[in-house]
């Protein structure tokens, strides 16, 4: 099976900051996994360059063996860190322009999980609090059967009671054979839906392993590796 995110001695430099330095990676079809990294160590900049919205300084990034374009957004849904939603519209009218928008996106994924969270399809968003607006944006992520997630700290903005609901939410509304990669610095509230992790340092790989193995081999769960390897 061919991998859904390849790269190759993948760089990105902002002037004299190299974001990413020389990354080598593939991640397979149907995994769960963390870019795990401190703020700044390079996980957003891969995740907008797999995106489309940045483009290499050197090297590749193939999205099911395509470089990031049209036909790659096709089967990518992405989570950015900000929200980017109009304050003005109503959930139900994001949701609208969004099944005109994706092929892929089903509403009634969407009003489901609207439903199990009570957040009202016909509030604006402006009169949401800040975590409902990021539960709207994660279900509109999560409602397109896509072959990639890209999700930038999704949990971040949210409560620590709800962020349960939300790793439910992401576990449970993915296809087998899709992947989701998870960006965050918040270890101990993902681990648990984790098959793999990628740790980022600097803009290079520290580590790569499946959750299974650091378990296994190392005797340690993935927060308690993290903290030794990142020295928190």
């Amino acid at each position: 099976m061919s991998a859904i995110l390849e790269c190759n001695n993948l760089r990105k430099s902002f002037g004299s900051n190299h974001a990413v330095s020389g990354i080598d990676l593939k991640i397979e079809r149907g995994r769960i996994v963390g870019l795990l990294g401190p703020n700044g160590s390079g996980k957003t900049t891969i995740i907008k360059l797999a995106n489309g919205l940045l483009s290499p300084t050197e090297g590749d990034i193939l999205i099911n063996g395509m470089k990031p374009g049209v036909e790659t957004k096709k089967i990518v849904s992405y989570l950015p860190e900000k929200t980017y939603l109009n304050n003005w519209m109503k959930v139900r009218q994001i949701i609208a322009f969004f099944a005109d928008f994706y092929e892929n996106f089903k509403p009634e994924k969407a009003y489901d999980m609207l439903k199990r969270l009570n957040i009202d399809p016909n509030e604006r968003l402006k009169n949401l609090s800040k975590g409902n607006k990021e539960k709207v944006q994660l279900i509109l992520v999560m409602s397109r059967d896509a072959e990639l997630y890209l999700l930038d700290e999704p949990i971040g903005g949210v409560d620590p009671a709800a962020r349960d609901y939300i790793l439910e939410t992401i576990i449970s509304n993915y296809s087998e054979n899709a992947t989701v990669i998870i960006s965050t610095h918040l270890i101990s509230d993902i681990e648990k839906v984790l098959d793999d992790v990628i740790f980022i340092k600097d803009g290079k790989i520290a580590l790569t392993s499946s959750v299974d193995s650091i378990r296994d081999e190392k005797g340690k769960s993935v927060d308690a590796l993290f903290r030794e390897v990142f020295k928190c």
